[in-house]
């Protein structure tokens, strides 16, 4: 596990969003959609990352989110991540926002919203739904001109090759 100090709470936001960012980055290397989670408990300490995979997996349920909550929940032991802060590159759909209430996750965190499928509060607000047995704290806009720029970039590309065709 990675450690990451920090007392300003802005700053480890940002500090834990740019992992997040590095591994949407690799997504889109992969030519996956450049989405990108790092999961990080109680204590600060970063349990698990994970990009998008879900045309490398064959998987469509291979979201960023739902792999970084896999492998957390395999290396502690335990589907219950109470404590945890999961930070997304963009605002969860709501099969991801989903998981986070079922795992326990106690905050998100997440860069750029998504007005199309977003499960927490454009589209959806599972997050914070008090028909639920949780809710997720949730903390938008955490560099978000970044976020977005990277999935911009992507359809752009992908556009552009498109045309070419």
């Amino acid at each position: 596990m990675q450690e990451i100090g920090g007392t300003d709470m802005t700053t480890t936001d940002e500090q834990f969003m740019r992992i997040a960012i590095a591994e949407a980055a690799g997504a889109g290397e992969l030519d996956e959609v450049p989405i990108g989670a790092c999961l990080v408990d109680a204590a600060g300490a970063v349990i698990a990352k994970a990009g998008n995979r879900t045309i490398t997996n064959t998987d469509p349920t291979a979201h960023a989110e739902i792999l970084a909550l896999r492998e957390a929940a395999q290396i502690i032991g335990n589907y219950r991540l109470a404590g945890a802060t999961m930070y997304s590159t963009i605002e969860p759909c709501a099969m991801c926002a989903g998981a986070l209430v079922n795992a326990r996750v106690a905050r998100l965190v997440f860069g750029a919203h998504d007005v199309r499928y977003g499960g927490a509060g454009s589209i959806f607000d599972i997050c914070s739904n008090p028909k639920l047995n949780h809710r997720v704290e949730t903390v938008p806009d955490v560099l978000k001109d970044e976020c977005l720029s990277l999935l911009q970039g992507f359809f752009r590309e992908r556009r552009s090759q498109n045309r070419e065709r």
